[in-house]
């Protein structure tokens, strides 16, 4: 349920609301925007329907939210979310973030010579698996925390935001000690633990649509996130499975007008695990631009032929910043820009 204030409600008006709802055994959460002051309220809404919260002072409107989703809803917060990554990037708003770098993390020096590569050409995220989910067990499982190490260092000498994986509950306060976002993939987009230890966290949350979910389903996985008062969730399409094989993924193009319909929250497009192919990425990705994407998740490697993991959907640096130079076109006749 959402309880919409008057523009002139007080603080004292407020926080009475407040000790009401938490007396009623319910869990209020405030946001303020610039006309309004709206609370949500996480429980039953039969509690509140005999409560007549109406004639409080302050109350202008309460109105009942029927979508398990109450959080991250347009209801709830009419205005976009406008993200702080940190080191002055913010995704949300009229900029559009560009995340770019290997999948894995595999020594330094080929890190930092990518990321001065896709900085160069305007990227202002840097991303690189520490711990990766890989579908044979046989396969790179990533360099754990001495991957965070190198990413943290590389994205402090070169002042990018940083981005890595988290795959297991216990291993949040250590990823998160490392990067500025946590990455949830999408095998893990219904872990439910997993998502309550993030939502635990201040750190911004990338979350990436499972492979057979619906955006919904991902929409209730955000909803786990900021339930645990945790609001800088940032959604992700990265493609879903179905029977079309001549893509690795199939990208859902109308998950993003959908999501930014039903939620207030960013969407990011992730071309490289849609496509599986560096060919289609491009494509993908001016599509994502034109579709109304917030930011931009791309796999770039120098050397994709020796890459330990999807060497063959990543971009090399040079069709990376010719990428950049068609979607900025793109942006710019949108009325957006991109970083």
């Amino acid at each position: 349920m959402i309880i919409v204030l008057r523009p002139e409600a007080t603080e004292a008006q407020v926080n009475h609301i407040i000790d009401k709802v938490k007396a009623l055994g319910l869990t209020p959460h405030v946001s303020k925007g610039s006309e309004r002051t709206i609370i949500g309220v996480i429980g039953p809404e039969d509690i509140l329907r005999v409560t007549p919260l109406e004639v409080f002072p302050g109350v202008e409107n309460v109105i009942p939210v029927l979508s398990p989703f109450r959080l991250v809803s347009r209801e709830f917060r009419k205005d976009d979310s406008v993200i702080d990554l940190g080191k002055g990037v913010k995704i949300g708003g009229k900029e559009i973030v560009v995340m770019a770098g290997p999948c894995t993390i595999e020594n330094i020096d080929s890190l930092y010579e990518i990321a001065k590569e896709v900085k160069n050409a305007g990227a202002t995220v840097l991303r690189g698996g520490a711990f990766k989910p890989r579908t044979s067990p046989y396969s790179f499982q990533g360099l754990g925390k001495e991957g965070l190490q190198m990413l943290r260092e590389v994205g402090t000498e070169l002042g990018m935001v940083t981005i890595s994986e988290v795959m297991d509950s216990r291993d949040v306060n250590l990823v998160a000690d490392y990067v500025d976002v946590l990455q949830i993939g999408c095998r893990n987009m219904q872990n439910f633990n997993l998502l309550k230890e993030v939502g635990a966290t201040k750190k911004p949350v990338l979350l990436k649509r499972g492979m057979a979910s619906t955006v919904k389903d991902m929409l209730m996985s955000a909803e786990y996130i900021l339930s645990g008062g945790n609001f800088s969730v940032i959604l992700c399409e990265r493609g879903i499975r179905t029977f079309e094989d001549s893509t690795r993924n199939t990208l859902d193009i109308s998950a993003v007008p959908v999501a930014k319909q039903l939620s207030h929250l960013p969407i990011v497009v992730d071309p490289s695990h849609a496509a599986g192919k560096w060919g289609l990425v491009p494509a993908l990705a001016k599509a994502g631009v034109a579709a109304g994407c917030d930011g931009l998740i791309i796999e770039v490697h120098n050397h994709p032929e020796e890459a330990a993991s999807d060497g063959a959907q990543s971009l090399i640096p040079e069709n990376f910043a010719s990428l950049m130079g068609e979607m900025k076109a793109i942006a710019k006749a949108l009325g957006r820009n991109i970083l």
